[in-house]
């Protein structure tokens, strides 16, 4: 860390400091009430630097602003902890760090290291899971965060928050431990400068630590980029794709001694936790026509490469070898696929395609695309009409031909 980073990460953690104080407290309650109450920013700042004082003021309401935002994934414990936009940007979802921690605790490992703890998220949950936990950082105001948010979520007696260097601790690891813990959880940093990090040689740590830290301690998880490269994971390494409410969240890469599959996609819907694996390659789906009914697969799906599998289970085929749209005869009621009715099939053109529209009374269209550079809110500004019909438009390519799909046609009764 240069003289200039460790002069602003001092200060951050000197802020953190004072907002744990009782004065801070009250002082990042008081933020976090004008935020909710939609009072002009410097409008609160004033009123802020007035009840708080100047040194408190731009703190709290920094603070505040992230607890603001953490709510809707942290819920009440929000209300409690402290997040700097980085590192609330690179925490995860308590539900989902609950469920890691318990898999990979299943096993009967105790002691866990945290490598680069961030926030203290996982660190948090593995502690209410049962287990002692290192949480490890080389950035202080991590440690700060971390140290304050198991503090105050009452677990800090499970936690010990220490500086450190994954890259240094993982090339020390022996006897399938590391740091003398017998788990590790490893969440590499994936941003630098404002900028997601797209080599994996260029995270912090490194993908070379990646690898050795899967190698040397067993018990253990690593969570990459969603867009990992799939030759990149190591053999014997269990590879899983998380997605909720139709959106990659997470995606992990677990340890031989904790792997029990070779890809899986999870998909969390509902509430509802779905898992769907292979033990090996299945394959490429078989293409097809196109039938009644269009399937779009989920991301988790997709990315893990079991669209496949998902297809044998629909009595599904591709509409075209490149393309993950699937389709059957009948709906499909799986968490695997979203499914949409084909009314209508033309090679996409947008005059036949508007014109069709208009003799159906449809005014209003959702855009979709997969293998095509048309936007979909340009398309769906271009299709509007005064029409009270609605339908869904698929873009996409049918057996290597550019095509659009009319589905779930709604009209007015």
């Amino acid at each position: 860390m240069d003289p200039e980073s460790e002069q602003q990460a001092a200060e951050t953690v000197r802020q953190l400091r004072a907002l744990a104080t009782p004065e801070g407290a009250v002082a990042l309650d008081r933020a976090l009430a004008l935020l909710d109450a939609g009072t002009d920013p410097v409008a609160a700042l004033t009123r802020l630097r007035s009840e708080a004082g100047t040194d408190l003021a731009g703190p709290a309401w920094g603070i505040a602003r992230q607890r603001q935002r953490a709510r809707a994934t942290f819920g009440p414990d929000a209300e409690r902890m402290l997040f700097t936009s980085d590192a609330l940007e690179q925490a995860g979802r308590p539900e989902l760090a609950a469920r890691r921690a318990a898999r990979l605790l299943a096993g009967g490992a105790d002691s866990v290291a945290d490598l680069g703890c961030a926030a203290g998220t996982d660190t948090i949950a593995l502690a209410r899971a049962g287990a002692r936990v290192l949480a490890v950082d080389v950035d202080p105001v991590a440690r700060e965060l971390t140290a304050t948010n198991v503090e105050a979520l009452g677990v800090a007696d499970d936690v010990w928050v220490v500086a450190g260097d994954a890259v240094e601790l993982v090339a020390a690891a022996r006897g399938g431990e590391v740091a003398g813990c017998g788990a590790a959880v490893l969440d590499p940093a994936r941003r630098a400068g404002g900028k997601r990090q797209l080599d994996p040689d260029r995270w912090s740590p490194p993908w070379s630590t990646v690898v050795e830290l899967l190698a040397k301690v067993p018990t253990s998880v690593v969570k990459v980029a969603p867009g990992l490269d799939h030759d990149r994971a190591p053999a014997g390494i269990e590879a899983e794709w998380v997605s909720v409410g139709g959106f990659i969240v997470e995606a992990l890469l677990w340890g031989p001694a904790v792997a029990t599959t070779w890809r899986r996609a999870t998909v969390v819907r509902g509430g509802e936790v779905h898992e769907l694996t292979a033990d090996a390659d299945p394959g490429p789906a078989t293409a097809g026509p196109v039938r009644s009914w269009l399937h779009e697969p989920d991301p988790a799906v997709i990315r893990s490469g079991l669209v496949s599998l998902a297809a044998d289970e629909l009595g599904a085929t591709l509409v075209d070898p490149t393309i993950a749209y699937l389709s059957s005869d009948a709906a499909a009621d799986s968490p695997w696929v979203r499914s949409y009715r084909v009314d209508e099939v033309l090679p996409f053109n947008l005059k036949k395609l508007r014109a069709l529209l208009r003799s159906r009374g449809i005014g209003r269209v959702v855009v979709k695309k997969r293998g095509s550079a048309i936007e979909p809110e340009t398309l769906a500004r271009q299709l509007r009409t005064d029409a009270r019909g609605t339908a869904t438009v698929v873009v996409t390519r049918v057996a290597g031909a550019p095509t659009a799909l009319v589905c779930d046609v709604s009209l007015p009764g």
